[in-house]
């Protein structure tokens, strides 16, 4: 598998750099920094140099000029910490969902920033949005860039707050958005918008097959990459809200050894598999990467790639987003009910909230209006659009994989909200952050976001040719679903969608 892919499939950090499309997670960590100030010109320094020689790259839109760029202006060590495909096509990517930036400032915080590091905040011309290209210089000559981050970044203090908007004008303004984005074909998917459960905007756009030109309709079955991770925690506090699981039960307790040693599950508690904070890491390994997806249809398939994990840190002291740890709670699932957990799944989630269109599917297996995934990859020069088909599993399972829709998604939704699946107690364990166990922005299979009376819960999902995320804004009432099958496709929306819910009255 290339280097791109599994860098689609993961956050990857670089010793020196961190090269991402921003998750909801980062965009947080940028609005951290505090109090700033925007400077309107770039300084003449060796770092504003390099800022301007890189807006410039950016906008050519030419992988010739950015080559060039990256060979004279990236240090060494950044240059050679991946191949040179995969530079070019992080920057082909970004000015494909940007549409290249207009340069607006630099951003200076009150607090300490690390030496040589420059914030340029630019807006997108393709979407509006307000982004910061974070920058790292080396200290001495000939000054070349050491770290590159691409980022949403908070708007100007002196632009003047966007006007309210009705549930009317918000649904024109979104469609408006979607049109321009399906024009420069940056987005492929299902978008719906609800609030108090009515739906104010859905719509679906692009093709769910290329090779055929099949459309994509508001029924399309889309890859919810790790979304799949809500549907399982609700079952763990299902079965614990039914009194047969404990959060505090050891790991031990359920799973035998040809899973993991007892040294290890010993420490492990279910709330630390919940919340990421278990210290294990991903299935998603150079075994599995070198193995045929076929021999892995079930949960108990997955005993291969696990066993010979260790931890990252003593379990419920820190945070690491960890597929292992979700794969395990299907496990449990499996221990407790002595059942199969798909059917558990089915029963349990999918029938009660009326998910007719949910499920973990065997993609070999012919399934109606199924969404294929798709990455634009650079060929011979060329954009082209290559299929996820032989790089994803068969069949998802309890940390992501599945399908849904996004009217079905809203149907999740509600069922939540009205206590249809837990009730009120144990839904609030899985909305409320856990930082004593280290997860600050994450509970029990969601997310957790914004502040007091402005909560959202949800999450996202990303692989190649998957892109998924849910909000629920809990205290206005909107559910935001955005389903796509291209690269990163739902990032944009996501944003659009959250900055004119914060635009209501």
């Amino acid at each position: 598998m290339s280097q791109r892919t599994i860098v689609a499939m993961v956050t990857l950090f670089l010793p020196v750099v961190a090269f991402f499309a921003a998750s909801q997670a980062q965009a947080q960590q940028s609005r951290t920094r505090g109090v700033f100030t925007d400077i309107r010109e770039l300084p003449d320094t060796p770092a504003g140099q390099r800022a301007k020689e890189l807006l410039a790259a950016v906008n050519s839109n030419d992988p010739a000029k950015v080559r060039s760029f990256i060979e004279q202006q990236f240090t060494e060590q950044f240059r050679g910490a991946f191949p040179m495909a995969d530079h070019l096509q992080v920057f082909a990517d970004v000015y494909r969902q940007s549409g290249g930036f207009e340069f607006y400032g630099v951003r200076k915080y009150e607090e300490e920033v690390p030496p040589g590091e420059i914030v340029v905040i630019a807006r997108a011309k393709l979407t509006d949005a307000w982004n910061g290209l974070i920058m790292e210089v080396e200290p001495s000559p000939p000054h070349r860039i050491a770290g590159l981050n691409f980022s949403p970044a908070r708007p100007p203090k002196d632009v003047a707050p966007a006007p309210k908007l009705t549930d009317e004008q918000i649904a024109g303004e979104l469609r408006e958005f979607m049109e321009r984005l399906v024009k420069a074909d940056v987005f492929s998917g299902s978008v719906l918008l609800a609030r108090n459960g009515n739906v104010l905007f859905q719509n679906a756009y692009g093709e769910a097959c290329k090779s055929f030109h099949v459309p994509n309709k508001l029924d399309t079955k889309f890859n919810l990459g790790s979304m799949n991770k809500m549907f399982t925690a609700v079952a763990v506090l299902q079965i614990v809200q039914a009194g047969k699981l404990s959060l505090d039960d050891p790991l031990s307790k359920f799973l035998s050894t040809d899973w993991l040693p007892r040294e290890v599950t010993d420490k492990i508690r279910i709330k630390h598999l919940l919340t990421h904070t278990s210290g294990l890491g991903s299935y998603f390994n150079d075994k599995f990467m070198n193995s045929s997806r076929e021999l892995y249809r079930n949960v108990n398939d997955y005993k291969p790639l696990v066993i010979e994990e260790t931890l990252a840190f003593e379990p419920g002291t820190k945070w690491r987003y960890s597929n292992t740890g979700f794969l395990l709670l299907g496990a449990v699932i499996e221990s407790v009910t002595g059942g199969n957990y798909y059917d558990y799944i089915r029963e349990n989630i999918y029938k009660p909230a009326g998910m007719t269109n949910s499920d973990c599917f065997d993609v070999d297996e012919p399934i109606p209006n199924l969404a294929v995934g798709y990455s634009q990859e650079t060929r011979d020069g060329k954009p082209v659009w290559v299929t996820n088909v032989f790089k994803h599993v068969i069949r998802g399972g309890p940390a992501g994989g599945g399908y849904s829709t996004a009217e079905d998604l809203l149907r999740f939704d509600k069922a939540l909200r009205s206590n249809k699946l837990l009730d009120a107690e144990h839904l609030e364990m899985l909305w409320t952050s856990k930082p004593e166990l280290g997860s600050s922005e994450y509970g029990f299979g969601f997310g957790v976001f914004g502040e007091p009376g402005a909560r959202i819960v949800g999450h996202s999902g990303g692989f190649p040719g998957i892109s998924s995320n849910l909000d629920m804004f809990l205290d206005s009432g909107f559910t935001a679903v955005v389903l796509s099958n291209y690269d990163e496709g739902s990032r944009v929306v996501n944003a659009k969608l959250k900055e004119l819910v914060s635009r209501t009255p």
